[in-house]
């Protein structure tokens, strides 16, 4: 279909659709309403007498606009009751509010649980407390027998052997730490588990007879001493105490590890580093 085509219906729809609307106005026009009376017909109506008595349509209208004031019959009034709050019905802030506070007390609740639970946990047994770590004989045959390296895992610590040859200079350096210095006067050492630089777990490296953290490089000579890596300080370590011949590690404290540059016991890597190569 052409252009042209389509324009010329085009022009004759609009010209049919305005001849239908101009019709409908102009019938419209002539009718005020539905229901609409004519003038003749409405003068008609007025000039009209109705047979027998009953009223004009005037007169109906009169009547019909009267001005008495109809008086309804007296009425009990009830006596006030006062809602109840709870059927008021809840806002919606008021819900969220609600919501919020409740939300908050079962937060504070499970923190206080929680924190009770480790607390309990520390004044009965297991880390946090004091471990009872066995005969101190039994103990420093085991680090023998795992290669100069005992892990305890009840306590998160390694014991090591201090040497005794090694207590002129670890009394200069450890002197202030005395639960520290009194095992390390009974031939041992505690070591925390965690990396004074990030917290990782510090495993031992067999072969160089150090303690080489995987995480990120750092190295400690056997009694936790920094030997090279980023860590700020040398491993922290626990508290000991020895009693009939039984060896206690005290968790409930962390002394800090000695500075960068203390080595009280001139132990070198005795092998291939674990970690990052190297002898």
């Amino acid at each position: 279909m052409s252009t042209g085509i389509v324009i010329t219906i085009v022009v004759i729809a609009a010209v049919v659709f305005g001849a239908i609307v101009v019709l409908t106005t102009a019938r419209s026009s002539e009718v005020r309403g539905a229901g609409a009376l004519s003038r003749e017909t409405r003068s008609r109506d007025r000039k009209a007498t109705i047979s027998g008595s009953a009223p004009t349509g005037r007169e109906v209208e009169a009547a019909s606009r009267s001005t008495e004031v109809a008086v309804a019959a007296p009425v009990a009034v009830e006596p006030f009751v006062a809602p109840d709050e709870e059927a008021l019905g809840v806002s919606r802030r008021m819900f969220f509010n609600r919501s919020a506070v409740t939300l908050m007390a079962a937060s504070l609740g499970a923190f206080g649980a929680s924190l009770v639970a480790f607390l309990w946990k520390g004044a009965e047994g297991g880390f946090g407390s004091k471990i009872n770590a066995g005969k101190l004989s039994d103990v420093i045959s085991g680090i023998r027998a795992n290669k100069g390296f005992l892990y305890l895992s009840e306590a998160r610590a390694w014991v090591t052997e201090y040497p005794k040859d090694a207590l002129g200079k670890g009394s200069a350096v450890y002197g202030g730490q005395s639960a520290v210095f009194t095992g390390m006067q009974s031939g041992v050492v505690a070591l925390y588990q965690k990396c004074p630089h990030l917290g990782c777990r510090v495993p031992e490296c067999k072969s160089s007879q150090w303690f080489e953290c995987p995480c990120h490089g750092s190295q400690y000579n056997r009694v936790g001493e920094k030997k090279g890596g980023p860590a700020p300080r040398g491993m922290d370590r626990f508290g000991v105490s020895v009693a009939n011949g039984v060896l206690t590690i005290d968790t409930a404290a962390v002394f800090a590890g000695p500075a960068i540059g203390i080595n009280t016991t001139g132990q070198e890597a005795e092998g291939p580093h674990c970690v990052g190569g190297g002898h």
